[in-house]
């Protein structure tokens, strides 16, 4: 692995094929979300976060972007690029905050705070507020409350998961 946060490396043929599970897992994780609609809840940032730390931003955003495309046209939902947009950035920063570094509390409480607040916040209020017609800041509240009580946990999954002896085992093995 490089050390620079925005490299991109060159994939070898097992770097496609995690990254390719990785997609596939994003797929079928986005099936499995539970909640009602503006507070569904999926686990599918882990499996960013992981892609992040293991190959960064630019191939975690681009499995982030495809696994969203490929995701809503399979479920039959009408394609808005406005959450493809949230997909890539948010994966971009667990990249940035990831990527050939130690994986610390710091660290992951400072990429989760910024994505609760510019991507699940504000850009995906406003991304639902434009899809259902509704107005922004009627929305908010009940967005910022999902937030408050989601990245908590999230950020307590992504350090048990991020700093675990076995992924950590399982990368060394991938990148010798």
């Amino acid at each position: 692995m490089k050390s620079l946060s925005l490299s991109v490396h060159k994939l070898r043929v097992v770097d496609i094929v995690v990254l390719s599970i990785f997609l596939s897992l994003l797929l079928v994780l986005s099936r499995f979300t539970f909640g009602i609609w503006d507070w569904r809840v999926s686990f599918g940032f882990i499996i960013i976060a992981i892609a992040s730390a293991w190959y960064g931003p630019v191939w975690s955003s681009l499995i982030a972007g495809m696994a969203d495309i490929i995701g809503t046209l399979l479920s039959g939902a009408v394609y808005f690029p406005g959450f493809t947009a949230s997909a890539v950035l948010g994966a971009m920063v667990y990249g940035y905050f990831f990527y050939g570094k130690e994986v610390t509390g710091k660290r992951i409480i400072i990429s989760q705070l910024l994505i609760m607040v510019v991507v699940n916040t504000i850009l995906n209020t406003y991304w639902l507020s434009l899809l259902f017609k509704t107005p922004f800041l009627a929305a908010l509240p009940i967005r910022i409350i999902k937030e408050l009580l989601n990245t908590p946990i999230q950020m307590g999954l992504l350090y048990l998961v991020l700093n675990s002896e076995t992924l950590k085992r399982t990368q060394k093995r991938l990148f010798k």
